[in-house]
């Protein structure tokens, strides 16, 4: 008898874990930056704002149609490396994560937008500027920061108008990001 009582409460306890995951949906928001490499620092900053925030939606208590909200960050690495990227963008889609924040270079960014949009999974950059990320029309890319185009006209008109220089010599780095600036300024 005693083990029948046991196994009954065993039952009604499983029942109604069971019941309490059922009503709790998992969404699963990807990130990706280069967490190794010489720009880890700055990616794993990102990764960490982006933790965070999930902490704080968490914290809030989130329902959509009447369905708890549990939201899980799956973060890949993408090492400033466009290859690694397209790579880290595909695993994303693989897992099927509802959004992606990142990448961080614009050099990662615009292959993996590609991949982003075949496979129909939104994706917002706070980083990456080259214009060419947004030419192609991706209705999933998204980018909270102004294009090269913007921020390459907003300092040569400060340089001019505020500073008042006449000459100035402009070096770039020779990547998507640092090219895409020097040719506006």
């Amino acid at each position: 008898m005693q083990l029948k009582l046991k196994l009954t409460v065993v039952a009604a306890i499983a029942a109604v874990a069971g019941m309490a995951s059922a009503q709790e949906q998992v969404v699963k928001i990807g990130h990706v930056a280069p967490v190794s490499g010489a720009q880890a620092h700055y990616g794993k900053d990102n990764e960490n704002g982006a933790r965070m925030a999930i902490e704080e939606l968490n914290a809030q208590g989130v329902t959509i149609g009447g369905k708890k909200i549990k939201f899980e960050l799956q973060a890949e690495d993408d090492a400033a490396d466009p290859k690694q990227g397209t790579a880290a963008a595909q695993k994303l889609c693989d897992a099927k994560v509802a959004g992606v924040v990142g990448h961080l270079n614009s050099g990662t960014t615009i292959p993996a937008s590609k991949v982003y949009n075949d496979c129909g999974i939104p994706h917002v950059t706070g980083a990456a500027t080259n214009p060419n990320l947004t030419k192609p029309g991706y209705k999933t890319t998204f980018r909270i920061i102004a294009n090269d185009n913007a921020l390459g006209a907003g300092l040569a008109f400060y340089a001019a108008d505020t500073l008042k220089l006449k000459t100035v010599a402009i070096v770039d780095d020779r990547t998507a990001y640092g090219q895409g600036v020097a040719n506006v300024f």
